[in-house]
């Protein structure tokens, strides 16, 4: 689905994280990284456990050049992969961080 859409969705519901997680991403695929940043935020906030939220976050803000914003995002994205048992996540956000020190 297209930005448009889910921006539609949130303008309805503004306080629904997983519309706001689908606009931050339909935003990504669209190169519209600057605009999907206060949603990742939002969903980031609104669950303290929401490791997705967080990584593509980190990610998001790497990618626009704020890689001392993105550390906390991933530092805490690391934690949650931890706890949460997320191999994968686990490892690729090892290599990410260890880029950045």
């Amino acid at each position: 689905m297209s930005s448009a859409r889910f921006a539609a969705l949130v303008t309805a519901q503004p306080e629904n994280e997983m519309f706001r997680f689908s606009l931050a991403q339909a935003l990504l695929r669209e190169g519209k990284d600057t605009e999907a940043v206060p949603h990742l935020e939002f969903c980031a906030a609104k669950k303290a456990d929401w490791m997705m939220a967080r990584i593509l976050l980190g990610k998001t803000l790497l990618a626009l050049g704020r890689a001392t914003d993105a550390k906390p995002w991933l530092e805490q994205a690391l934690q949650l992969a931890i706890e949460q048992n997320h191999e994968d996540p686990e490892r690729e956000l090892r290599g990410i961080l260890a880029e950045l020190s």
